[in-house]
């Protein structure tokens, strides 16, 4: 589809880019799937003209049939690059029964070679048949606007490329997993810094479009070990590393650090940084400057306002906040909870405690039945760091996830769409909204998400979470595919367990049920798939009790992850307890799980299918999926 010879399409901040097939808005780039390109680039090429259905999906899809949701998926996924919010037509219009337009005005550049300017510029010397009166050496400018335009884009090109001109936009944004700063003693006290001042960090930095930086999750591993580079950086897909070391004295803190360029093994920047540990908060400010200048990325105005320093806060509650995010690291929540309500305690109107409080609250009350006080908590600590500071990504992200798990994905979707508007870069934001997408049904769409998120950064929720949509598509393989093959995380073997378990591989199920349970036997999933794993070994009884445990303690405590609900409800169909089996999936339903093109296909269910219940609770679900659909596609 694209323009062998390349062009330039731009329209009010954006230029699309056919020959390095990218999007730029105000020069930085913007993540599309080749499929969303495409589909861009094909309205663009027609761009006024309504184009059909038919012809846009023969034009994407060439020789194929697809359904037309996939092109609904790939317009949506245009909309949300684009930033246009449900209802505004800046960019595409839709008519409906017939198709779509490209509404906004677009400039087609053509870039052309120097001799095709020269041609067109100067006129052939006239022969006397032509003229008899100019004289024979003379050429005759023709000062045209389009051709002095030409002529300077091919001169400004020729010089471009010679210079190797830092304001160039990369072709892709630069990878950085900033690793935990090792300490030069063994000091159990003081262990903490080691990551929590590399996260700090990573939040700083969170708000550059043109650095896709690895997530404190996925660098946690690399606690106290000793870093081979090309190694961690091939682990975590980069291309520039930060490493660091610190030392402790009293109240004098050394902290040493570089960032290298993997491929070409070159030290971008080295420096230590002597302060005194009541200023510690200055660190993540200094080394994020450092890391923009080492890099030399251009920096957008509100780029430059969000990396601004952070207000002096009280020394100890800034402590008791890195003490917090490490605690939640190592999965100890409540601990977690406590240093970090100490924290804002202390200093009320620092806004990343306030996030880190609800995150910690939030996976307290998810992971280890917490239950409805652990919510409401996280909530409230979530809205006081967005009323601080509406855009604070973190508080957007985990707040977002909250509301999903509450049972509110209707408000978790815009507020993920916002913050992608800030970073559309962002890979853990593009992963939560596919979270959302599934509990509202949409597979397809959350699949795109989350397979975005997963090429911005393919370590992102490696662990700690998994692509359920392509599960709930029936995608079994894909699926599986999906998750990492060598880890201790309890999560994702009960996933692997639950795959294996679709397609009937009953021995490999049941071992990766034990093992999830052997592990983390307070993890609901693996309670479920140790339940699953007694049906599979006929003692259905057994896996009865375990069931009817977890919904009373689930009620007890006002546990809200309806998805996690559902799973309950499906061991329950499978244990052959329908009347159970409807209870729980009404509450997953009515508590915000109503993902019902999944329900409808979902072989665990089957044996609830001529159930009167069974259909009243199907035609609530597919009620609240359509205005989903209807509100925000």
């Amino acid at each position: 589809m694209s323009n062998k010879n390349g062009c330039l399409y731009e329209f009010d901040p954006f230029v699309l880019d056919t020959v390095q097939h990218l999007l730029l808005r105000n020069s930085t780039p913007v993540p599309l799937t080749p499929k969303t390109y495409d589909t861009l680039l094909f309205l663009l090429e027609n761009h006024g003209r309504l184009l059909s259905k038919v012809e846009l999906m023969q034009a994407v899809w060439p020789d194929s049939f697809v359904d037309e949701s996939n092109l609904t998926q790939q317009i949506s996924m245009i909309r949300r690059a684009l930033g246009e919010s449900a209802g505004d037509d800046r960019y595409i219009v839709t008519v409906t029964g017939r198709g779509y337009r490209f509404a906004a005005s677009v400039t087609h550049v053509t870039p052309v070679t120097p001799e095709e300017v020269l041609n067109d510029a100067v006129e052939p010397i006239p022969t006397p048949v032509q003229s008899i009166a100019a004289p024979p050496t003379s050429r005759i400018l023709k000062p045209t606007l389009a051709v002095l335009v030409a002529a300077i884009f091919v001169l400004g090109a020729s010089i471009y490329n010679k210079q190797n001109s830092k304001l160039r936009p990369p072709e892709k944004p630069r990878t950085l997993a900033i690793l935990p700063f090792q300490s030069l003693r063994e000091d159990p006290k003081n262990d903490f810094l080691g990551f929590s001042l590399a996260d700090a960090v990573i939040t700083k930095l969170g708000y550059v479009h043109s650095l896709i930086i690895r997530p404190s999750s996925a660098i946690s591993v690399y606690k106290h070990q000793v870093i081979d580079i090309p190694k961690v950086a091939a682990e975590l897909h980069v291309d520039t590393l930060l490493t660091g070391n610190f030392i402790r004295d009293g109240d004098d803190l050394r902290i040493t650090s570089q960032l290298i360029d993997v491929k070409t093994q070159n030290i971008l920047w080295r420096g230590a940084f002597d302060l005194k540990y009541e200023k510690l908060l200055t660190l993540q400010d200094s080394v994020a400057l450092q890391i923009i200048k080492g890099l030399e990325l251009s920096l957008s105005p509100l780029e430059s306002e969000k990396l601004k320093p952070d207000r002096p806060i009280d020394p100890r509650a800034y402590e008791y906040y890195l003490r917090g995010v490490d605690l939640y690291a190592n999965n100890d929540f409540p601990l977690a909870v406590q240093m970090l309500r100490k924290s804002t305690e202390l200093e009320p109107g620092y806004a990343p405690a306030w996030a880190g409080l609800g995150r910690a609250h939030s996976a307290n009350a998810s992971f280890e039945f917490g239950g409805r006080d652990g919510y409401q908590n996280a909530q409230v600590a979530f809205e006081k760091a967005l009323s601080l500071q509406p855009t604070e990504m973190e508080a957007q992200i985990y707040m977002a996830n909250l509301l999903t798990d509450m049972g509110k994905v209707e408000r978790a979707v815009p507020l993920l769409r916002q913050a992608l508007q800030i970073n559309p870069n962002h890979a853990e934001v593009h992963w939560e909204l596919g979270y959302a997408y599934r509990f509202a049904g949409m597979l397809k769409e959350s699949a795109a998400e989350c397979e975005m998120a997963r090429q911005l950064d393919p370590g992102v929720k490696f662990n700690s979470s998994a692509l359920n949509s392509h599960l709930y598509l029936g995608d079994y393989d894909t699926f599986l595919n999906s998750l990492p093959r060598n880890t201790d995380a309890a999560l994702i073997i009960f996933y692997r367990g639950f795959g294996e378990y679709h397609k009937k591989n009953w021995d490999r199920a049941a071992k990766e049920f034990n093992l999830a349970y052997e592990l983390r036997p307070t993890l609901l999933q693996a309670r479920v798939g140790k339940a699953l794993s007694e049906v599979m070994a006929k003692r259905n009884g057994k896996a009865l009790e375990m069931l009817h445990d977890m919904e009373s303690k689930i009620e007890d405590r006002g546990v809200r992850d309806a998805e996690a609900s559902y799973k309950i409800a499906q061991a329950y169909a499978v244990a052959g307890d329908k009347k159970s089996a409807l209870r729980v999936l009404r509450q997953s339903i009515e508590n915000g799980f109503f993902s019902y093109p999944y329900f409808v296909t979902d072989p665990l269910m089957d044996t609830l299918r001529g159930e009167p219940e069974y259909l009243r609770l199907m035609t609530l679900a597919q009620q609240r999926h359509d205005t989903f659909k209807k509100l925000l596609f």
